[in-house]
């Protein structure tokens, strides 16, 4: 099979990063969660005071001290995924909590943040055999990706996994909260002026709110080697 490269775009809380990490380790590609690069520049954000109490985003001082975050990816033998970490630290929990994802959004409408990280992403996948998951990777990032799925679920499902990844990892969560943030976060990603999540043209489409992981891996895995041995 030839090497090529998968984009697997969605909404929030839709299960993509789950069917891409499992893929990439199955097919051994390279993965990439693009929406915990996002994350890492809002936990940045948030670290050093560059949110007012309003909840606007002191964007100069941002601007300025892009060249100050580094992220990378180091793979977690124990969790079978890769780690996210900023500035040589690791970040994969503090990335995923509510305050995070509350704050994510404005971040990622920041034309500075998306130019850095587009950048950044168009490096790790110049060779192929790559999967990267977010919001706009088939049609911005990887526009002429052999592979590109558009996911989506209800926003009470997307709620609901949501709520029970953050109590399975002992964390605070409380399920009216996560769906409106879910609903909230809908809206902005997909109404943003720079890159706004859409469908690609030439994506598939799959809605997995009755679907089993088995079920999903499985479609994953049929489409792939379809776009593989084209």
């Amino acid at each position: 099979m030839k090497k090529i490269t998968i984009a697997i775009d969605g909404y929030s809380s839709c299960g993509k990063s789950t069917m891409a990490k499992d893929l990439a380790r199955e097919i051994g590609y390279v993965y990439v969660d693009t929406g915990a690069m996002y994350r890492a520049v809002t936990l940045f954000a948030l670290r050093n005071d560059l949110f007012a109490p309003d909840g606007t985003i002191n964007t100069g001082e941002l601007e300025a001290r892009m060249g100050e975050i580094n992220i990378s990816f180091k793979y977690n033998p124990e969790a079978s995924r890769p780690d996210t970490y900023l500035n040589g630290e690791r970040v994969e929990d503090e990335i995923r909590t509510m305050e995070v994802s509350a704050h994510v959004s404005p971040i990622a409408t920041l034309p500075f943040v998306r130019k850095a990280l587009v950048a950044s992403q168009q490096a790790m996948g110049k060779e192929k055999g790559v999967v990267m998951d977010g919001r706009d990777i088939g049609t911005v990032v990887f526009p002429d990706a052999e592979l590109k799925v558009f996911v989506t679920a209800s926003a009470e499902v997307r709620a609901q996994r949501r709520y029970d990844e953050l109590k399975a990892k002992g964390m605070e969560a409380d399920y009216e909260d996560i769906l409106k943030n879910v609903r909230e976060r809908d809206y902005i990603d997909s109404h943003r002026p720079i890159d706004p999540l859409r469908k690609a043209d030439d994506a598939l489409e799959l809605d997995n709110s009755n679907m089993t992981i088995a079920q999903q891996k499985a479609w994953l895995m049929e489409k792939y080697r379809e776009a593989a041995n084209r």
